[in-house]
């Protein structure tokens, strides 16, 4: 699975629209945007990188004003980690990701535990009573690509601030092969919701999972997760996999099918 979850990144940043080989590394560049959660890189499986390698590595992203970071799953390449650190990389983090596949798929038909808030822990309490199945929609307007990122930089805390750019990217997302999904919140603007990029490799990664907090406690997490890997499978993909943070994240998770699949490294080189 680690070279599945590694060829995937690999065809990820390809798909970005200035994407740049540097020897066994592909970074995927987007103008629209400085993030370096957009413009990042990752090696090709296998991936042994010299010193030079690296060098030209960090030049493409000083060319771009861009801070060199990378994204991978160490075990799919174990000379890279060495490689990078002895430049002068450092650990901005490192998840555990998480796979579902057909067989361990569970489409929830009610929300008996609260949803965390993305990145924390539950807080404590009575459990809530079981509710009704969550209604989960595809976008199709622009309206609704506008509610769902302005929904998402909100319930991530506004990590990211909500833009035309960001709507565009989740309708490309969407119209390139892959899902969107949210759930409409009473006033007819989003509730919360999520994406799944086109799989690559037979495996595709499910990101941005968040739910605002008015609405949390309803099961929206884990019906647009369930959702998301639903419609992948439907497309062909044997599996769908993504990375959490903090337990209560995770045994929303679990409790759609997905079980864990290894580790994912974030590099980066300050100054």
């Amino acid at each position: 699975m680690h070279t599945d979850v590694q060829s995937f990144a690999v065809a990820h940043l390809l798909r970005r629209p200035a994407a740049h080989r540097v020897g066994p590394f592909v970074a995927g560049f987007d103008p629209a945007t400085t993030s370096p959660y957009v413009n990042y890189a990752t090696p090709v499986p296998g991936a042994e990188p010299t010193a030079r390698d690296v060098t030209e590595l960090i030049a493409a992203f000083r060319a771009r004003a861009l801070t060199p970071r990378l994204e991978f799953a160490p075990d799919a390449a174990p000379g890279v980690e060495s490689a990078l650190r002895r430049a002068g990389f450092a650990t901005e983090a490192e998840h555990e990701y998480l796979v579902c596949t057909p067989a361990t798929l569970t489409v929830p038909h009610s929300s008996p535990e609260p949803e965390p808030k993305p990145g924390d822990e539950p807080v404590p309490g009575d459990e809530p009573a079981p509710r009704p199945r969550v209604r989960v929609e595809a976008p199709v307007t622009d309206a609704d690509y506008v509610a769902l990122d302005t929904a998402l930089a909100e319930a991530f805390g506004g990590a990211w601030a909500p833009s035309p750019e960001g709507a565009a990217r989740l309708r490309r997302t969407a119209e390139g092969g892959g899902a969107v999904r949210f759930v409409r919140a009473p006033d007819g603007g989003c509730a919360g919701g999520a994406l799944c990029s086109a799989p690559a490799g037979g495996t595709a990664e499910l990101a941005g999972v968040g739910t605002l907090p008015a609405h949390r406690g309803r099961g929206i997490a884990a019906a647009v997760t369930a959702s998301l890997a639903e419609a992948l499978f439907a497309r062909g993909a044997r599996s769908v996999w993504l990375e959490y943070s903090g337990e209560g994240s995770r045994r929303v998770y679990e409790r759609v099918g997905f079980r864990p699949g290894g580790r994912r490294l974030y590099l980066r080189l300050e100054g």
